[in-house]
């Protein structure tokens, strides 16, 4: 079995180029190519912070194939600037989307879980990341987790775009609870990292802690739209 460090370091660039074409698949057709029909020019804004996103990931993890570390270094600085625009344009652009309701559904509720918990899961995983820097091995698999909160956003769209067929059979609450394909994809590779992690390096102190606040997240999305502080808050948040 080859060592999760080596692969890390010398096929991280892969793994987040795919990832960043998977998202340019889930968004051609919603965006891509209706990009002069956006209603507002926050759905821009938040689309060109989320791809440089993805850019920078993939560019970081191309540094430290070729071992340029200096560069790596100094170009991630610009994630200081990038991830409070991805959270600012995340609540700005979700926020418009909800102004445009006279009232909030059980669907709203799940949806603004999806949304706000997801972004929330993505500041600790980068946050935990960020804490790290210091320490490469630790800092490496918490950015690597940094996607994963990103996976619903994604594979609903892939679904929902070029399967939709699909849609019946997925649990319906005020539509299709497409989430449980992202939520659980992720979940199985959480999973499967730590059992390589540990396998590899004898190692418990990234995935595993990864691994139980996405299950949070997880259980969040699913159950919170049942519950009354949910609501509320969902409604308090409507209603800024």
């Amino acid at each position: 079995m080859m060592k999760l460090e080596s692969v890390v370091y010398q096929k991280g660039f892969f793994y987040f180029l795919a990832f960043f074409l998977l998202m340019l698949a889930g968004f051609w057709l919603t965006y891509f190519t209706r990009i002069l029909d956006q209603d507002n020019y926050r759905m821009h804004v938040h689309g060109i912070t989320l791809i440089l996103w993805c850019m920078l990931i993939v560019g970081q993890a191309y540094f430290i194939r070729i071992k340029s570390y200096r560069v790596h270094r100094q170009v991630g600085k610009l994630s200081y600037i990038l991830v409070p625009l991805i959270a600012f344009t995340t609540v700005d652009l979700y926020k418009y989307r909800l102004n445009e309701l006279s009232s909030l559904s059980a669907g709203d509720y799940l949806f603004t879980a999806s949304v706000l918990i997801a972004l929330l899961t993505f500041l600790i995983f980068y946050g935990l990341a960020i804490f790290y820097k210091d320490k490469p091995a630790i800092h490496a698999r918490y950015m690597i987790c940094t996607i994963f909160p990103m996976f619903t956003a994604v594979i609903d769209r892939i679904i929902d775009s070029y399967f939709p067929f699909l849609l019946p059979y997925f649990p319906d609450v005020d539509g299709p609870v497409i989430q449980v394909v992202g939520l659980t994809l992720a979940d199985i590779l959480l999973v499967l990292l730590c059992i390589w992690d540990w396998r590899s390096h004898r190692r418990i102190n990234v995935f595993p802690i990864v691994l139980v606040i996405h299950l949070l997240y997880h259980f969040a999305v699913l159950n919170f739209y049942r519950f009354e502080f949910w609501k509320a808050f969902s409604n308090w948040f409507f209603e800024l």
